[in-house]
């Protein structure tokens, strides 16, 4: 489960992408235009340090892009690169926003999600010492998955950054999809792919092979 809590993030989350999105080898669209989002979904860390949030964002008129982030409380080391900007949280304090395509944390999430058949994380917020459900942005379904004993994903070996962005890691290669539902097609293996707001049909998001 992935506990969310009522903050105010400066800069925005869309604040930051649309600096750091035209930039990207993947982005199609005009820079210097504001972004919106169309849809999000979350994994859970399992030692709670890490927040793992995708977010499907796009200009008024333009497509649809998948952005995974990574919301950490320290730089990641060897990342630089990837670092998306750093936000100030008005509950958790500054916040490193890392492309989590560079991730190791996402990288096991996102393999124990669709090899397991867990999906999305559901959301939650603290009330009064209650918990409070959050209704998920979009609906997320993984296909060819379930298996119990999946492998861990070990360490990022090599990111490929393109259309589909390739992550291979010591056991594992996962394909993040950066258009999803513009003609992209999942892979060979266990898919991942969701249904959101002006996409009533379901998509290919990303799939994941065993070595």
């Amino acid at each position: 489960m992935a506990l969310l809590h009522r903050a105010t993030l400066r800069p925005t989350k869309l604040e930051l992408l649309a600096a750091w999105l035209p930039g990207r080898p993947w982005f199609s669209g005009p820079t210097g235009v504001e972004v919106v989002s169309r849809g999000a979904y979350r994994f859970d860390d399992p030692a709670g340090e890490v927040g793992i949030e995708t977010i499907l964002v796009g200009t008024a008129d333009g497509p649809v892009h998948q952005v995974p982030l990574t919301y950490r409380a320290a730089p990641l080391d060897g990342a630089a690169g990837w670092l998306v900007g750093t936000v100030e949280h008005s509950v958790l304090g500054p916040r490193w926003v890392y492309d989590g395509c560079a991730d190791p944390v996402y990288a096991a999430a996102l393999a124990h999600a669709v090899l397991a058949g867990g999906g999305q994380a559901e959301q939650y917020f603290e009330v009064d010492g209650r918990r409070e459900v959050r209704e998920p942005a979009m609906t997320v379904v993984v296909s060819g998955a379930g298996d119990a004993d999946v492998p861990p994903a070990g360490a990022v070996r090599r990111v490929v950054d393109g259309d589909v962005t390739v992550i291979d890691t010591d056991s594992l290669e996962l394909v993040v999809i950066r258009r999803p539902g513009a003609g992209a097609d999942g892979g060979a293996g266990a898919t991942l792919s969701g249904s959101w707001a002006g996409q009533p049909t379901t998509v290919p998001l990303a799939y994941v092979k065993t070595l």
